[in-house]
């Protein structure tokens, strides 16, 4: 599901409003409780939620063009980290998306 809307992010994946509004869209808080929202209201084993600034515009100092925060929540814990990336925009959506897809395929292979 894609929740640009911070009216989807609030409704659909239960993101408390005064923590979207204190810590922003692109923030730890958000997106983990957008992975957890996600993962309870699909009943899915796991889910990942990113959130980011593409660019070319609205980045500030503190969450320059490439920051893109990312939640796994798995069935044991949630976790989140950050990432600076470079590049144009598709390749900001690019580097995100192999980022996401790499740390989920990661999580879910067994141990060794």
């Amino acid at each position: 599901m894609v929740a640009y809307a911070d009216s989807v992010k609030t409704g659909l994946l239960g993101v408390p409003g005064p923590a979207l509004a204190s810590a922003g869209a692109v923030s730890r808080e958000t997106v983990t409780a957008m992975a957890e929202g996600a993962r309870k209201a699909t009943g899915a084993s796991c889910a990942v939620a990113v959130s980011g600034i593409a660019g070319p515009g609205g980045g500030t100092p503190d969450k320059p063009v490439g920051t893109v925060w990312m939640a796994f929540a798995m069935p044991d814990a949630t976790d989140a980290q950050s990432f600076q990336f470079t590049g144009s925009r598709q390749e900001i959506k690019a580097k995100t998306a192999a980022a996401a897809l790499g740390n989920l395929v990661a999580r879910l292979a067994p141990a060794d």
